[in-house]
């Protein structure tokens, strides 16, 4: 009962995608050519864009809801170790982790609203770019990404995200 209570839950494949999720948010072309500042935060918020994506593609199929929360599970996991690491104590982590959890929830709403009405740069400012606009070349390259992952994923059967492949 004891190695129960201690032994981590089983997520299934939601690791797997996560990693694949965190693979393409670290990818150097958004630090370099879209001006994503390459600090602690921007990581998080390029890490949230590619995350929000996938989560907008889940939603779209009822099955893949459960799939969805495991993946939620990792990412708060992996951001609650992420603090510790850099040295955030216990009695606060919580606090910060219910923040970006937060701030997760906001860039999924910003998002699922820009790609439907066309004003995914604008979003992306406030969001990716925390209000400081980057040039104009660096914010149509990461839009144009985004655009192009989004699209990839409408056409990535769910069987295949499920099976933690982000294709």
């Amino acid at each position: 009962m004891l190695k129960r209570l201690f032994q981590a839950p089983d997520r299934g494949t939601a690791p797997l995608l996560y990693a694949a999720i965190v693979a393409r948010g670290r990818q150097p072309h958004w630090y370099e050519a879209g001006a994503v500042p390459d600090t602690i935060d921007g990581r998080f918020d390029m890490i949230a864009a590619v995350m929000s994506l996938v989560l907008l593609r889940l939603e779209q199929d009822e099955a893949a809801v459960p799939f969805s929360t495991h993946l939620t599970e990792v990412f708060i996991d992996d951001m609650d170790g992420q603090l510790r690491q850099i040295g955030i104590g216990d009695i606060v982590v919580g606090k910060h982790v219910g923040k970006m959890m937060g701030m997760l929830g906001g860039r999924l709403g910003a998002y699922r609203t820009a790609l439907a009405d066309g004003t995914l740069g604008d979003a992306l400012v406030r969001n990716l770019y925390r209000g400081e606009a980057p040039g104009p070349q660096a914010l149509a390259h990461v839009e144009s990404e985004l655009r192009a992952l989004h699209a990839k994923l409408g056409d990535t059967p769910i069987a295949t995200l499920l099976a933690g492949d982000l294709a």
